[in-house]
């Protein structure tokens, strides 16, 4: 029987208006925005809405605008106005189920891409998509949700550590990505670690069907992390090509050290796969194993008494005329010749090393 395919909805009512699709996770959206040169920076925490400070793409500062809660459809086109922003790429920000991709436009780089998180009581995937747009002194980043994985960079940015206010936009986006990249690595360890607690000894004694269906459970989510890394390192590997104007030439090397990352992930991912398909063949094959010796106990068993119910019975017909049935002794002779064949056939069973 064919299943019927579902069409999709109609992704705009009218095309020339942005809408937003997905879930909202926060009340109400919020702005932050770092102003930074290799001597000074500011930081503005909670802007207001309606009063939005500019990003001067022709002065020698660079800036940083967060945002989180990209579901007020106004707000997010406001923002992207600021920079001129193709209203195409308004619509990608708002659809949260947009797929990791890069395009470049003459006045600015858009970026989105899948963030990964483990809820490990739960030991459920959580996804969230981040677009970042980049131009020439400037990264406006979006978030779903209000968890950051950002903060380390703020930190960095505010004490001036490393070349975090020395280097342009781009080397920012860097920062960003491969905080996001290693987010993706918590993700995979955290899985490990729960794989890891069911060593081969406890797998040999577990008999519940929980422990496949959680296997197979693992291997889902690995799988769907998978899907998000590719796109990520095809992405990358276009910026690290060089051949983006947005991406200055000593700076390629960092993009190169994300796509080399990208690798990393998904060869941890085919490796616990691998364990996990492992895990659960040997499974499959303990239950097989513990199926077999209960057959042939049972066999066994059957073997055993299969002779004895024969003669039970043969002595059981009531027939008139039955000679041992006369005979004082015949009832001990029986049982003598009952044990005797149950003796031999334990003799015989044991010699073939059958149990």
């Amino acid at each position: 029987m064919s299943k019927k395919i579902k069409k999709r909805k109609d992704r705009f009512v009218d095309p020339l208006k942005a809408q937003f699709i997905g879930h909202q996770y926060l009340d109400k959206p919020s702005l932050q925005l770092f102003r930074y040169n290799a001597e000074d920076y500011t930081e503005i925490k909670d802007i207001d809405p309606n009063n939005i400070p500019g990003i001067d793409q022709d002065d020698a500062n660079f800036y940083w605008l967060n945002m989180h809660g990209i579901h007020d459809v106004s707000l997010v086109s406001k923002v992207c106005s600021m920079v001129d922003a193709h209203r195409l790429v308004v619509q990608d920000i708002l659809d949260t189920n947009e797929r990791t991709k890069l395009q470049e436009f003459d006045n600015h780089l858009f970026f989105t891409i899948r963030s990964v998180a483990y809820h490990k009581e739960k030991q459920e995937l959580e996804n969230e998509k981040i677009s970042f747009l980049l131009g020439k002194n400037y990264v406006i980043s979006f978030q779903e949700k209000k968890g950051d994985y950002f903060e380390y960079i703020r930190q960095r940015i505010r004490e001036s550590k490393g070349l975090s206010r020395q280097r342009s936009s781009d080397y920012l986006l860097f920062l960003l990505l491969d905080a996001v990249l290693n987010n993706y690595f918590n993700v995979i360890e955290s899985i490990d670690h729960v794989v890891s607690e069911v060593p081969i000894s406890e797998l040999i004694k577990k008999t519940d069907p929980e422990v496949i269906i959680g296997f197979e459970n693992q291997k889902v989510q690995l799988r769907e992390v998978k899907s998000y890394i590719m796109p990520f390192y095809d992405s990358v590997q276009l910026l690290e090509n060089g051949d983006s104007e947005f991406i200055q030439a000593p700076h390629t090397k960092y993009f190169f050290d994300l796509k080399d990352q990208c690798l990393q992930v998904k060869d941890h991912i085919e490796s616990l796969i691998q364990k996990l398909e492992s895990m659960s063949a040997l499974y499959f094959s303990l239950q097989g194993h513990r199926a077999n010796e209960i057959m042939k106990t049972l066999t066994i068993v059957a073997g055993i008494f299969i002779p004895l119910s024969f003669i039970a019975g043969l002595y059981g017909m009531n027939f008139e005329y039955m000679p041992e049935l006369g005979y004082k002794y015949a009832y001990f002779i029986v049982l003598g010749i009952m044990a005797t064949v149950f003796i031999g056939m334990i003799w015989y069973f044991k010699r073939k090393k059958w149990f």
